[in-house]
């Protein structure tokens, strides 16, 4: 489904809408967001941008490459790619550790649990999987979904996974024995994304029905729906690394930062293109300023500086839409894939980081 997510031609990308007016748009979001340390602090000489340089590329998958994650250890890179593997290189150097082969038809997605230990992946199949990366063998099928899973979480604890579906519903899993726990009728068009919050006790959700949710773990309810006046499809969410905001990308070409809590838009960047896929976007947290990354459907890479919400660096290398991004743990190093007229992956780092 990454490569077939045209929402038709006559779905005409909503007008773009003025942030919020008020108070709320100067808040210090780069301070709140979360990350390494204390509040940001700005370099010294002030406005130095981010300069990131193509490290190197991995080549490897057979047909368009759906996702990218790196492990919370830093230690790995996995990729999910519509030719039913899912791989994992070493993400220092890119060499190639091991291949899981299992799904029967393309993988959208996939995640690390938080020791670094298990992956899940979500496919076109309607299952989702969990791997062991020691025993380099699938652990459990997860099965339920009755069309294709498109994107799956570990909570923190890494003894759940959260998996979205076509089917329009959220599914909450318990690993040990791989039963379903709880299916939530979580919205009226294909979910697009899902994650748990930092302590696990949240979910966020989103859809092509427009919708932002965030639900309650324990009790499957929904605390807060989200919904923009132009009411965009949704095409992807994540929580900010403290939880306090979710970033959410749509096919107006726009990503906006909310409140959830307030339920306000407190922030909307653009510059890329995103009118057809779902493209991933990220929090980088790991150097002095906060920035937000992002595929889009020219080939590049965009960075956002979070509080100025100026394209600070545009990475260009891929030939076709970048739908997958992740930002190292630790390190100024990103990732990022792309679909079939490229599968390939990039690492891009800072120049002066190793």
């Amino acid at each position: 489904p990454r490569l077939a997510m045209t929402m038709g031609e006559d779905s005409a990308p909503a007008a773009p809408m003025a942030d919020v007016p008020g108070e709320a748009d100067h808040m210090q979001t780069e301070e709140q967001i979360g990350g390494q340390g204390e509040a940001a602090v700005q370099q010294e000489g002030g406005g130095k941008g981010p300069n990131y340089k193509l490290k190197f590329t991995l080549e490897g998958h057979e047909k368009a490459v759906a996702s990218v994650k790196f492990s919370n250890c830093g230690k790995y890179l996995a990729s999910a790619s519509a030719d039913k593997t899912v791989m994992v290189w070493e993400a220092h150097d890119g060499k190639h550790v091991c291949k899981f082969v299992g799904h029967t038809h393309g993988i959208s997605d996939c995640a690390w649990s938080t020791q670094s230990d298990y992956l899940c992946s979500a496919s076109d199949d309607q299952t989702v999987r969990v791997w062991d990366l020691k025993e380099r063998q699938c652990l459990k099928v997860l099965q339920g979904h009755t069309s294709y899973v498109f994107n799956c979480s570990f909570n923190p604890q890494s003894n759940l996974i959260v998996s979205g579906s076509f089917d329009e519903t959220v599914r909450i899993w318990d690993v040990k024995s791989g039963k379903c726990l709880r299916v939530l009728p979580a919205h009226s068009d294909p979910v697009t994304a899902v994650q748990f919050n930092r302590d696990g006790t949240l979910i966020v959700s989103s859809s092509f029905d427009g919708l932002c949710r965030i639900w309650d773990t324990a009790t499957g309810q929904c605390l807060k729906s989200l919904i923009h006046d132009d009411n965009p499809p949704v095409s992807f969410v994540t929580f900010s690394p403290n939880s306090k905001f979710i970033l959410a990308g749509s096919l107006d070409g726009k990503l906006r930062l909310w409140n959830y809590t307030t339920g306000k838009c407190l922030k909307t960047y653009s510059g890329h293109t995103n009118q057809k896929f779902c493209v991933v976007s990220t929090f980088l947290v790991t150097g002095p300023n906060k920035y937000i990354v992002a595929g889009s459907e020219d080939g590049c890479v965009y960075i956002w500086d979070v509080q100025s919400k100026e394209v600070v660096q545009k990475l260009e290398g891929h030939n076709d839409t970048v739908v997958g991004v992740s930002c190292h743990p630790k390190q100024n190093v990103i990732a990022s894939c792309a679909l079939t007229n490229d599968k390939t992956i990039c690492i891009w780092a800072e120049e002066d980081s190793q």
